[in-house]
């Protein structure tokens, strides 16, 4: 694997420039703007140059932030499901009666409310760079045939990789598969299932045609690997079990990738003298710096984001998601808070720097009990082994392993935090001031906190991070081989995982609840947690097998009732009874929420045709027609 990572990301800049105007108008209230005309390419560097494109783009959806420094689209995700929920309550608008407030015309926000506007708009520009590989390179002189489904292949991915995530936030969308010549605006919806069979072919062809990782010029290019990854999750999404095992089977067996089972790489460590680690392998594996490596045989897909390269975004990982510990809301039983204080504090004591060593979170998104805490049994013991969910070894952060830092709180400074004093609760606000995070996820050195002793701000910086996991896949494998009806094969995938994590409790036999919960456990923000649970409820109807509670379901069906919504019935602690925060805000879901409801401006703009809504929306009309035929969609994109 060759480790380069500056000259891909210059071209990303360079590229930036030839597309930055369709990007601002698509952003603008006319979301079919992607259906007019972008840039001709017509040079093998202006095809790299849109390749490059399409790279950080997928990264976006990670890093991309928002409004300020806050709000990642990947938050979003994680709101819409069993793990996490919106925690920002000083908010007056903030998402938590998601039943209410997800509507066509309002609830699809980009700031710091919600994302999930982004997951329409910038899903359809990132197929509109795709689709520009695919519409103009017959125009670039030169190319071989083996050159030129490199290129078709690696844009196929990116398209395939948005139209999934499609599929499962949204349902029936327009089918865009190409660069229109002239403005269009009599699209049709185009049936899930029709997109995921289209989808599915592609990649069977972008398998063939892109090479392994090994022979590509730069680390983050759509590599054979990660095509093999997304052609499992097809495979899966049509019912096609024995080829998703199949698929699977070589990414593990014949492909050059392994477990990382022992520590590797370069050892980083936040604050020693604060918060220790004891160096083990699931730390490692997810260090910013150690994912791109040589030595990281796990990683398929890596999307790099470093600092000091021009295309480096700040992560902002510890903000978004860590718990909010210097508030007032959260006290001693002297009433005395933790402080952030800067190095140049008088008060600064190196052995009780939390801001230097865990990062100054503000918890915009929040995990649930379940993902804290019963998440973590298996045969009904808690599993204090998992490096998940250790915090011995100092990879799980945990609120009572904080102290007191006030020199002024006398009777309790450097005592361990406590929830209550007796009957006393000593936090008022423990939707945002007290949980428990997977710490070695979400630290991320903060390069301008280092840089500057007088700041107090430890936000998180710029981070290499995973899109596929060779651990994801042997969890892809474990459910195709559930559907199937091989329980053994399922139990020993998700063992594999677990003994990697050293657990002590492993499965004598699985449910897709064990193997959904692994998933939980191994690929917290990196997997898109919503999406994951509507696809698996998708596939679970196609397979007919029930749930781990003897439920059944139907593909058509599944707006009324899902194993996505049985999961947040089940496990998220918030939705299901409603929680109500400090300002009085109340957490609601409901079953169809499954699928977001199609923008209202984007039915508006396709002023000769119509898009079908989702049901359980205003507008909802069963009878609004659409392709049933991915081919039919495509043969109609010509027409003016």
């Amino acid at each position: 694997m060759k480790n380069k990572f500056q000259p891909i990301l210059l071209v990303v800049v360079l590229v930036t420039a030839l597309i930055t105007s369709c990007k601002k108008t698509f952003l603008q209230p006319d979301p079919l703007s992607f259906y007019e005309p972008t840039t001709t390419f017509s040079t093998v560097s202006g095809l790299d140059a849109t390749l490059a494109m399409c790279d950080r783009h997928l990264r976006d959806y990670w890093s991309y932030i928002s409004t300020r420094d806050v709000s990642l689209p990947i938050s979003s995700e994680y709101m819409m499901s069993d793990l996490d929920v919106t925690g920002k309550t000083d908010d007056g608008s903030l998402f938590a009666d998601v039943a209410t407030r997800l509507t066509p015309t309002d609830g699809l926000h980009q700031d710091n409310i919600n994302m999930l506007k982004y997951f329409w708009t910038e899903t359809y520009n990132g197929i509109k760079y795709a689709n520009t590989i695919t519409s103009f390179i017959d125009n670039v002189p030169g190319l071989d045939e083996a050159t030129k489904h490199e290129y078709i292949g690696r844009a196929y991915f990116h398209r395939a990789f948005r139209y999934l995530a499609l599929c499962f936030q949204f349902k029936d969308v327009p089918l865009v598969t190409k660069i229109i010549t002239g403005p269009k605006q009599d699209y049709k919806s185009t049936s899930q299932a029709e997109i995921l069979k289209m989808i599915t072919l592609d990649m069977e062809k972008a398998v063939q045609w892109v090479p392994d990782q090994s022979q590509m010029t730069y680390i983050g290019m759509i590599n054979k690997g990660a095509c093999r990854q997304l052609l499992i999750k097809c495979y899966l999404a049509t019912g096609q079990w024995d080829k998703a095992i199949s698929q699977a089977d070589t990414l593990i067996n014949n492909s050059g990738y392994s477990l990382m089972e022992n520590p590797f790489g370069t050892f980083e460590s936040p604050l020693e003298s604060t918060w220790h680690i004891t160096r083990n392998v699931i730390w490692d594996l997810h260090r910013p710096i150690n994912k791109a490596i040589v030595a990281n045989k796990e990683a398929i897909l890596v999307m790099p984001d470093r600092d000091g390269t021009d295309a480096a975004i700040k992560f902002r990982s510890m903000r978004n998601w860590g718990p909010m510990w210097n508030m007032s809301t959260l006290f001693s039983p002297a009433g005395k808070s933790v402080q952030s204080y800067a190095k140049t504090n008088k008060n600064y004591n190196p052995d009780l720097d939390y801001n230097g060593a865990i990062g100054r979170g503000i918890a915009m998104i929040r995990p649930t009990y379940f993902a804290q805490h019963t998440l973590w049994y298996v045969n009904g013991e808690e599993d204090t082994a998992d490096l998940r969910h250790n915090s011995s070894v100092g990879n799980w952060g945990r609120m009572d392993s904080l102290k007191y830092n006030d020199p002024s709180d006398k009777k309790y400074y450097g005592k361990n935090l406590r929830l209550y004093d007796g009957n006393k609760i000593l936090c008022t606000d423990t939707i945002r001031n007290w949980f428990d995070w997977p710490h070695y996820k979400t630290y991320v050195n903060d390069p301008d906190f280092l840089a500057n002793s007088s700041s107090n701000n430890n936000k998180g910086g710029s981070a290499d991070w995973y899109c596929y996991r060779l651990a994801g896949t042997y969890l892809l494998r474990a459910e195709a081989e559930f559907y199937k009806g091989d329980i053994g094969a399922a139990t020993a995938d998700v063992n594999v995982i677990r003994k990697r994590a050293h657990c002590k409790e492993l499965y004598t036999t699985v449910n897709i609840g064990d193997i959904v919960n692994e998933r939980a456990r191994e690929l917290w923000m990196e997997e898109w947690r919503h999406e994951e649970l509507a696809r698996i409820s998708y596939c679970l109807a196609l397979s007919g097998k029930p749930d781990e509670w003897g439920n059944t379901y139907t593909v058509n069906g599944l707006e009324d009732n899902s194993y996505w919504f049985q999961r947040i019935q089940h496990y998220n602690d918030f939705y299901n009874k409603n929680k109500v925060t400090v300002k009085g805000r109340q957490y609601t879901m409901a079953a169809h929420i499954i699928y977001f409801p199609i923008p209202q401006w984007a039915i508006d703009a396709n002023l000769y045709g119509k898009l079908r809504q989702n049901k359980g929306y205003d507008g909802y009309d069963p009878s609004v027609e659409i392709w049933t035929k991915w081919e039919d969609a495509v043969a109609n994109e010509g027409a003016n």
